[in-house]
């Protein structure tokens, strides 16, 4: 029988082994695989999808001020018509994707950023009016919007409703003030509470609170005061993210000195307890980094084993396509994934020119299709079911994972995963260890280099 201490040894020892490199897993192939495309690979691709349901996303670019931490395609101006001259060029690409559009059910909406609240409540009315142009949106689609609660009053609540929004996110990240300084994101957390009891009374359906851990100066006992102010506002979910380092892609995470950040070893301290604590008072664990109350459509797609994901991470639209609009947004049209460029004048020149706004993309392989089904039931359901696989795609599973099943003995030596003759399964204390895991399936990591462009796992 191990002791306390031996056991706690064997976890830290566990951590530092997995604690690689490796995707996040929204998509796979991820999207630093996608390439320059000559054609219009999204028109092509709806030639050959089999739903007509859509989910359309919206990227904001904007923020009022730099968050040292965000590795978002985002863009720092005080000046807010930059965003009028953005609005123009959204209704240019809808107007130049309508064949995208025409027939489709748009089931939800969704504004991400940068900073979706940038945007004036003036502005937000000419946005809706643009959409309303081109989409029909579903008489139960759901209009969600990330917002920074640093720009938003109770008005701004107001005429988001009366705009027909649903669903919102509240960027709470971290609590305490010296965490807040670090990553020059100082916000009160009682204007946070106030907003939610607002939007509640206005009558949005769900509200959601972003947390990340692994910020610089987060410790364990400044993480829980984070949780306890995140239980006492009553959140219907919450996003738990996982900090992702990489100064060289993103300069301004340079401004932190590496030992102000968590080691590994803490990350799961703080990932474990934030699990531990969500969980206790009701909340379901979902995938990897998201909790939602047990009568929240995303817990009860879990318990149907109908989760997705996508770049926005997990959702319930599952049988759906999705169209991105916007500097370096995304969409998934069938097989095929596309996106925009991440530069606001590269975008600007494509649409000004009359060219497919997408200027990479990749039409997946048979190959892909089969690993894609195989991470996403991973990231999803933390099982996947052989036979299933199997009967998908005429295969013996097996003997086409023969390498993938190989890289998993060691881990599955430790626990972290179980292998059986009809499924492979990550049991409840590997969950952390899924990312890691999931890319022993991914074709496209053959070296250590490779996996450098990636943040650590845990």
């Amino acid at each position: 029988m191990m002791t306390t201490t031996e056991r706690s040894n064997q976890a830290l020892s566990r951590v530092i082994k997995y604690a690689q490199h490796a995707p996040r897993y929204t998509s796979y192939p991820t999207a630093l695989k996608f390439a320059p495309v000559n054609d219009d690979i999204l028109q092509i691709a709806n030639r050959n999808t089999t739903t007509n349901r859509v989910n359309l996303y919206v990227h904001i670019p904007f923020c009022n001020t730099l968050c040292y931490y965000c590795g978002c395609n985002k863009i720092v101006t005080r000046h807010p018509h930059k965003a009028d001259e953005y609005l123009t060029y959204l209704d240019k690409e809808l107007t130049a994707k309508a064949e995208l559009l025409i027939g489709k059910r748009f089931v939800s909406l969704h504004l991400g950023g940068g900073s979706p609240s940038f945007l004036s409540e003036k502005q937000h009315i000419a946005l809706m009016d643009i959409l309303s142009k081109h989409v029909k949106f579903d008489s139960h689609a759901e209009l969600s919007i990330e917002l920074d609660p640093r720009n938003v009053d109770k008005g701004y609540l107001q005429n988001l409703r009366s705009l027909g929004y649903t669903r919102l996110s509240f960027g709470l990240q971290d609590t305490d003030y010296q965490v807040q300084k670090m990553i020059n994101r100082v916000q009160s957390t009682a204007h946070i509470a106030d907003l939610m009891f607002e939007a509640r009374t206005l009558g949005f359906t769900s509200i959601n609170l972003d947390l990340i851990y692994g910020l610089p100066s987060q410790t364990l006992d400044t993480f829980k005061t984070t949780l306890a102010a995140t239980k006492a506002m009553q959140p219907d979910r919450i996003s738990l993210f996982s900090y992702a380092h990489l100064p060289d892609r993103f300069a301004a995470q340079r401004k932190f000195a590496d030992e102000t950040l968590p080691n590994a070893s803490l990350k799961a301290q703080l990932y474990d307890y934030a699990v531990s604590t969500l969980t206790k008072v009701g909340y379901e664990m979902i995938g990897l980094d998201h909790f939602a109350k047990a009568n929240d459509t995303l817990a009860i797609a879990k318990h149907n084993e109908k989760l997705h994901r996508n770049f926005q991470g997990y959702t319930t639209q599952a049988d759906s396509d999705l169209i991105g609009i916007g500097v370096s947004s995304i969409s998934t049209i069938g097989n095929a994934f596309a996106q925009n460029p991440k530069d606001l004048n590269a975008y600007y020149a494509r649409i000004d020119a009359l060219q497919p706004a997408a200027s990479i993309g990749l039409q997946l392989t048979r190959d892909d299709l089969i690993r894609r089904d195989v991470i996403a039931s991973l990231m999803c359901n933390l099982k996947v079911d052989k036979r299933v696989i199997e009967a998908r795609y005429a295969l013996i599973f097996d003997d086409y994972f023969e390498q993938a099943l190989a890289n998993l003995t060691h881990i599955a030596e430790d626990g972290l995963v179980i292998l059986k003759e009809d499924e492979i399964r990550i049991p409840e204390h590997g969950r952390i260890f899924s990312r890691a895991i999931c890319a022993r399936f991914d074709a496209y990591l053959n070296t250590e280099e490779k996996l450098g462009c990636y943040s650590k796992a845990i």
